[in-house]
């Protein structure tokens, strides 16, 4: 469903009437010769259209050649202008005064959003394929692979989000936004070109913040690079050969002449990702006066930093793997190659195997290669753009089946481990090489049956972090505290927490996950004397922005062993428990030493009182509410805040 339009929705301007008032006729003859016009006089922006509507998992490369393949197959069938093709007559676009456009254009305009969008589907077995869902037949590229120049970190994002939608919503996303059209406008289009569902495309839209970005060269298919496809096959090719094949390449791609701005195949960038003498470097003592004390003021380490072989190798594997590579990324990470020369970080040795970590301003690349030459090399990606201080402190430079090590920052002075599973106990020294690489330490899947979990503490320039392993290339931030003031690992009472919390970690791993706070937001005293119960909230954001994970537990009171507490209830894609959404509610059944069955709850300190409805009855003042249940009963919980406003408990 569409989003609130008073809060979320598309801003609409006084001035945003629909483009046209369609004419009395329904239709509009098109003759080839207009049709062919048309298309000439606005290739680069159909084709521009065609690549954003194209599903994302053909990969840049085939949505390039299948982008130009659909505008080139949009032509009226027949060999004259005297054989008109029948288009509905659909609101064009707003355009400038004076700037004209016509039924030709909205015919190839609709052409190639039916094929865009019937290229949607994954291909069945058993059914024929439709001609736009196979690779097309012209034009056609050996040798080298195309995609248009990679943007910033905007460009990326909107990039994914475009990816969330369907063709349908992709399609009216970038009506409005390239070809200026209002909803009534998009929905004749869609409608004409096939969509099922125009309507629910519009609510698709909907969820994504119209950006200029869509005219950014990141969607420009008419200005391309180039990448190998089987480099190291090739090796004695020249770079005379790789200009003279990109120029083959613009001849088979561009149809009628240079468009809007023109078609081009741009070697200089591919070729310096691939020379290791072309990687950027950082002073060693950068950090301490770079304006950012993030991954880029790291300095190179490692004892192969000069075997060019070894980086060759590692540059060429990222910008084209062979299907022996094992390669794997983070949830939203692309994997695809660098825009330009990355940076180095590491090159050396480390638990039999040569390893290169790279980074090129948004992304951390880990290629590992055995010594021996038994095994396939390893391609690693993570998301690391807005990494600070605090997320730029280490990065996994090896795992084995039981430990991981840790490169290190610059910055960090002192390393030490710590059982999170046992507060009181004191952390121990964790060696470090000259390197900055640390000794083993226990890898995160070693805790299936968490009699132990170990988190490692560095010490850098403003603080103690404690970092612990979730199985990716980067290690998750631990932090404790209220959402608007979550801070370092520091108290007992932090510890505390953790020790009780520890065990929920294995459910993060392998998602993304940045930083992990855990903030005990209420007591409760429990019925009958059953001591104190404590509830915590613990929120997982991750370096994508969306698929954060919400879990409260409750908390009774321990006996010994710090046991894991009862997760009360769980969200994903909340705010919950995070700086912009403060407030928690939730609630569990309990049983007493007299074997009777209480309903708990508890919200934080901002929730003035507790009420329940249902299967159970009751309210209270306060945040905490302890009402006489049976078990298994389904109730409903709602909290108020001081103002009134109503909250309800999480899900």
């Amino acid at each position: 469903m569409r989003r609130p339009q008073d809060v979320l929705s598309r801003p609409r301007k006084p001035t945003d009437a629909p483009a046209a008032t369609p004419p009395a006729d329904p239709t509009v003859a098109v003759g080839v010769e207009q049709a062919e016009a048309a298309l000439v006089e606005h290739y680069p922006r159909l084709v521009r259209l065609a690549y954003l509507v194209l599903p994302p998992h053909l990969g840049r490369n085939r949505r390039v050649l299948t982008a130009h393949s659909l505008v080139q197959r949009s032509l009226p069938r027949g060999r004259s202008g005297r054989t008109p093709q029948v288009v509905a007559a659909i609101p064009g676009p707003r355009r400038p005064e004076g700037e004209r456009t016509g039924s030709g254009h909205a015919f190839v305009r609709q052409q190639v959003l039916r094929q865009a969008l019937e290229a949607e589907p994954p291909l069945l077995r058993k059914a024929w394929p439709k001609r736009a869902q196979l690779p097309p037949v012209l034009p056609q590229v050996w040798g080298v692979r195309l995609f248009p120049k990679s943007g910033g970190a905007d460009e990326l994002a909107l990039d994914q989000r475009l990816a969330a939608l369907t063709g349908a919503g992709r399609a009216a996303y970038v009506l409005r936004g390239l070809e200026k059209l209002d909803d009534a406008g998009v929905r004749s289009v869609l409608t004409a070109a096939g969509a099922a569902d125009p309507d629910t495309a519009l609510a698709e839209a909907d969820t994504v913040e119209p950006s200029p970005l869509l005219e950014s060269a990141e969607f420009d298919p008419c200005s391309l690079q180039a990448r190998p496809t089987d480099l190291m096959r090739r090796r004695q090719h020249t770079r005379i050969g790789v200009a003279a094949l990109a120029a083959l390449v613009v001849g088979a791609i561009v149809l009628g002449g240079s468009g809007e701005s023109g078609s081009s195949v741009r070697n200089l960038a591919a070729e310096e990702s691939l020379d290791p003498a072309q990687l950027t470097i950082a002073a060693a003592g950068a950090w301490k006066t770079a304006d950012r004390t993030d991954f880029s003021a790291w300095p190179v380490r490692g004892s192969l930093t000069d075997d060019s072989a070894l980086l060759r190798r590692a540059l060429a594997t990222w910008a084209a793997p062979e299907n022996s590579v094992r390669v794997s990324a983070t949830p939203d990470t692309p994997a695809g190659p660098a825009a330009g020369a990355p940076q180095l970080l590491y090159a050396g040795e480390v638990d039999g195997a040569r390893v290169v970590v790279l980074y090129d301003g948004l992304r951390l690349v880990r290629y590992a290669e055995p010594l021996d030459g038994g095994a396939s090399p390893v391609l690693d990606f993570a998301r690391v753009d807005g990494a600070n201080e605090a997320g730029a402190n280490a990065v996994v430079v090896s795992r084995t089946d039981t430990t991981v090590r840790f490169l290190t920052a610059p910055w960090a002075d002192r390393t030490s481990v710590r059982n999170l599973l046992d507060p009181a106990a004191a952390p121990r020294a964790l060696k470090r090489g000259p390197d900055g690489v640390t000794g083993p330490v226990a890898a995160s899947s070693m805790a299936r049956d968490c009699t132990s979990w170990d988190a490692v503490e560095v010490r850098d320039t403003t603080g103690v972090r404690t970092l612990t392993d979730l199985g990716e290339l980067v290690p998750a931030r631990l932090t404790a505290g209220a959402p608007q003031s979550a801070g370092d690992v520091k108290s007992a009472a932090d510890r505390a927490s953790w020790a009780r919390t520890a065990c929920r970690l294995p459910t993060l791993r392998s998602h993304g996950v940045r930083s992990v706070n855990v903030w005990s937001y209420a007591s409760q005293n429990l019925p009958e004397g059953g001591g104190t119960a404590q509830w915590a909230c613990t929120r997982a954001e991750t370096w994508q922005g969306g698929g954060s994970r919400v879990f409260a537990q409750f908390l009774p009171p321990a006996t010994g062993h710090a046991s894991p507490g009862a997760t009360a209830a769980k969200s994903e894609d909340s705010a919950a428990c995070g700086a912009k959404d403060p407030q928690v509610l939730a609630g569990v059944l309990w049983k007493s030493k007299t074997d009777k069955w209480y309903l708990l709850a508890a919200g934080d300190e901002a929730v003035a009182s507790v009420a329940v409805s249902g299967g159970v009855e009751g309210s209270a003042d306060g945040n905490v509410l302890a009402v006489p249940a049976k078990q298994g009963a389904q109730a409903q919980l709602t909290g108020k805040l001081a103002d009134g406003t109503k909250i309800s408990s999480l899900r």
